[in-house]
């Protein structure tokens, strides 16, 4: 099934994080390295510096594929008792990868998110700046 386009004409989420396009106007400048995003999308100057990721992404997914490595190691220990330097050979580069490959697609979905859904810093009412 096709992910729905947004309102804009733009490509669903999941393609617009996995091709790194620009929440503003689709072009492929998100990124200016392997996970680093650009500070402003180089065809339209979109500001990509003014939204907050963080480390959430990383976060989430140490927890989700760390959960699952363990899983599958155990299954594995259970299965073939295998020498604990195949589970190091195995494991940590796997790990490893996976994290590496599923970043990039993560922060470029939390940011076109946050984007499309207009997030901005907490305000009070009548106060245009923000409050610190």
């Amino acid at each position: 099934m096709d992910e729905p386009r947004s309102s804009k004409g733009q490509s669903g989420l999941v393609q617009a994080a996995l091709f790194g396009e620009c929440p503003a106007c689709g072009a492929r400048t998100l990124f200016a390295g392997w996970v680093r995003f650009a500070p402003r999308c180089r065809a339209c100057g979109h500001d990509f510096a003014a939204y907050n990721v963080g480390d959430g992404p990383a976060a989430f997914l140490i927890l989700v594929i760390g959960a699952l490595v363990s899983a599958f190691a155990v299954v594995l220990q259970v299965q073939a008792s295998p020498p604990f330097w195949v589970h190091i050979l195995l494991w940590v580069p796997l790990t490893f990868a996976f994290v590496i490959l599923s970043l990039r697609v993560s922060k470029a979905a939390m940011l076109i998110h946050e984007a499309r859904a207009e997030v901005r810093e907490g305000r009070l009412d009548g106060d245009e700046k923000g409050s610190r």
